[in-house]
């Protein structure tokens, strides 16, 4: 029994009528670009993540890059990011004009904490992103205290958390509500790439804000810097989400609370099967928070050799991530070195997804679990 990393048909031929009239709609109507699909999709989404504000855009990367460029940067100033994240946190910062400056992370979230931004935090930084990495949103209300004291743009990477939540206060105390990824900072930005719990049929992003001017300046950077046609306030570029994608997006919106309790279902298989094995540390949840798993991740000793004896029985992994950001070859004008982060580090030779997506069901779950405990008995 083979077990792949991701697989979506399963996903897709569950709904294919719904997608396909969705798809079909567009195409009739002959409206590609932007327009009340996308209207629509905004709509809902802001309603979901509980904003007054919602922009498609084109990527997830241009989530994180256009409310950066709303800042206008000035040559020197800086955005606190996590090392250990994918490329598009720190590629965005780089391109819309800031220095990024790499933090290091929680062990036992693999996200950022108020210590680790704390401990880079200078007087040119402009903007933090905390990321909620695999599905688990960082502490929020600490950071969101810390940005709005020293007047900096907190802006979520919830490219893998869409439908994560948060008790409001963070940690075990709280006065009872929640807050959804995407609301608790200044504005969020999520991924509609296939492999998000939420995909769409190619790239697509949003921008979620509660701040009215930033979302009007985001609105106006998607379209080359202006409302109007031919009228260009500033200047943006064009990061329009397609109309087919938004009605995708939309046919599959209905589906995601089942799909991620499915994910979270399979989880909680992981964690039983998994949690008496010493050389596993399954992930931890922290209080209050709501995980949403666009990736199972566990560290594991000797992981490649792992890796190697689960590709042998067909069984798929991933590594998120090999290489930690503030030792990439492209940012070494910033002077990384080893031993800089090391939590990043240790977590860059230590973790492994694991398949986690809706319908893997339990004969393909217990075989994954059933492989690992093996590896270790041996």
């Amino acid at each position: 029994m083979t077990v792949p990393l991701l697989d979506l048909k399963p996903q897709y031929e569950a709904i294919k009528d719904e997608v396909d009239r969705a798809i079909a709609r567009v195409v009739d109507s002959q409206g590609f670009v932007l327009g009340p699909e996308v209207e629509a999709l905004e709509g809902a989404l802001a309603e979901l993540v509980g904003v007054p504000h919602a922009i498609g855009c084109a990527s997830g990367t241009d989530a994180l890059l256009l409310p950066l460029k709303a800042l206008d940067p000035a040559p020197g100033d800086e955005v606190i990011l996590p090392a250990f994240t994918f490329f598009a946190t720190a590629g965005a910062a780089w391109n819309a004009g800031f220095k990024p400056v790499f933090c290091d992370i929680d062990p036992r979230t693999f996200n950022v904490n108020l210590e680790t931004v704390e401990r880079v935090w200078t007087e040119r930084t402009r903007a933090v992103i905390p990321v909620h990495l695999f599905g688990q949103m960082a502490p929020m209300a600490e950071l969101a205290e810390l940005a709005g004291e020293r007047g900096a743009l907190l802006l979520e990477d919830a490219a893998q958390a869409i439908g994560a939540r948060q008790r409001r206060g963070a940690g075990a105390s709280g006065d009872g509500g929640s807050v959804a990824a995407g609301a608790a900072g200044t504005a969020g930005a999520f991924s509609f790439f296939p492999t998000k719990n939420l995909g769409a049929f190619g790239d697509g992003g949003l921008v979620t804000s509660v701040d009215a001017d930033l979302a009007e300046r985001v609105a106006k950077l998607r379209v080359h810097g202006g409302r109007q046609m031919y009228h260009h306030e500033m200047v943006g570029t064009n990061s329009r989400i397609d109309a087919i994608q938004a009605a995708v997006l939309m046919a599959k919106l209905p589906h995601l609370e089942r799909w991620t309790q499915e994910r979270q279902d399979n989880a909680r298989f992981y964690d039983r099967a998994l949690g008496e094995v010493d050389e596993v540390a399954v992930p931890k949840t922290m209080e209050g928070n709501v995980h949403v798993y666009n990736q199972y991740t566990i560290r594991a000793r000797r992981r490649d050799e792992l890796r190697s004896h689960l590709s042998d029985l067909g069984i798929g992994s991933g590594v998120y991530y090999p290489v930690p950001l503030h030792l990439q070859p492209c940012f070494g004008e910033f002077g990384g070195r080893v031993g800089d982060l090391p939590e990043t580090e240790r977590a860059c030779g230590e973790v492994l997804s694991l398949p986690v997506f809706p319908g893997l069901g339990g004969a393909r779950l217990e075989r994954v679990a059933e492989a690992i405990r093996d590896f270790y008995r041996s």
